[in-house]
């Protein structure tokens, strides 16, 4: 069975309801209109969440937290299961 991913050519953003509390650990994120709760466990997927809201790509905020291509993949799956609990959202391009 094939993990879906998302589209790393498009920019994503943190849901505007979700807050990120850095831990040891990695972070928590909690989406205020939702009540979920998420656990990052690794500071590789902070960087690269930190990275979404000025990067041009989620790809580029891979690459901007120094991730190649092998962890690319993997991040990429973990930013996908976070975009279907509603903690990542599409950025609409401004006009």
């Amino acid at each position: 069975m094939s993990v879906p991913t998302l589209d790393l050519d498009i920019a994503w953003d943190l849901h505007p309801q979700v807050s990120v509390r850095p831990e040891p650990f990695g972070a928590l994120l909690y989406h205020f209109g939702t009540r979920k709760l998420s656990f990052l466990k690794d500071r590789g997927l902070l960087a690269v969440v930190e990275a979404l809201a000025t990067a041009p790509t989620a790809r580029a905020a891979c690459a901007s937290a120094g991730l190649g291509d092998v962890d690319t993949a993997r991040y990429a799956r973990a930013l996908a299961a976070l975009a279907r609990s509603s903690m990542l959202v599409e950025r609409k391009p401004t006009p």
